[in-house]
């Protein structure tokens, strides 16, 4: 069993910065992919970014690419999504989610992942 709880979500204006943080717990940190999803309202939720095991290897959306990094801190059992340049369509509840069972390659489907967060808002006006 593993527990994600997301932080760091807020009211920003276009061309802000925000750095969402995901703290998991209940196994080995460094054993699973991590990913950033979001969903804005009457969507579906879409994939942001991905990131290995080891963090070496990460994908990203089209619509986030040179815009949003994803990190992780396996000493700290912590994965960051750190967001510049933000604009209006970024606005969605943000999740965090774990991929316990796959090969070591960065997952970028949703069902490809096991266990999800409860989410963070991130609102941001024009």
């Amino acid at each position: 069993q593993v527990q994600l709880v997301e932080s760091g979500g807020g009211l920003v204006q276009a061309g802000d910065s925000l750095r969402l943080s995901c703290a998991a717990s209940g196994r080995t940190f460094s054993s699973y992919a991590m990913g950033w999803f979001r969903q804005a309202p009457g969507k579906e939720r879409e994939v942001v970014a991905g990131i290995s095991r080891s963090g070496f290897m990460r994908r990203y959306a089209d619509s986030v690419k040179g815009r949003f990094t994803i990190s992780r801190d396996n000493a700290k059992n912590t994965v960051f999504l750190q967001m510049n340049s933000l604009k209006p369509e970024d606005t969605a509840v943000y999740y965090c989610a774990a991929e316990i069972s796959g090969s070591g390659a960065v997952p970028f489907e949703l069902s490809e992942y096991d266990y999800w967060g409860q989410g963070t808002q991130v609102t941001v006006s024009s």
